[in-house]
């Protein structure tokens, strides 16, 4: 990931309108700053969220709040609680499936 050429600026991610999104199992919420080919965002997926498709796009998380788990599609389990999180490149090793059984709260830079 390349930062774009950006000037400071302060991101209040409360501000920004949130994005309601469907899983193949319940719903998230995200708040969402895009400058250049970066994009940020402040995640909220509900208790019970599956998403709906294996992503293959690079990722950083961390996570804020509650607990989530990645399903790679070559079987690979993973589960992260506050404080740990997860890079993987565009393509990665494995395309990627998040849920979450409690709700999670994370930050993504992808």
């Amino acid at each position: 990931m390349k930062l774009p050429d950006m000037k400071f600026k302060k991101i209040d991610w409360l501000d920004i309108p949130k994005t309601d999104f469907p899983g193949e199992k319940g719903a998230g919420h995200s708040h969402t700053d895009e400058e250049g080919d970066l994009r940020t965002r402040v995640v909220t997926y509900e208790p019970g969220f599956v998403l709906d498709h294996y992503c293959q796009r690079g990722h950083i998380v961390y996570v804020l709040e509650g607990e989530f788990i990645i399903d790679l599609a070559d079987g690979r389990i993973f589960t992260f609680q506050p404080g740990s999180g997860l890079a993987v490149s565009d393509g990665g090793d494995s395309p990627h499936r998040i849920r979450s059984v409690t709700g999670c709260r994370v930050f993504i830079a992808d």
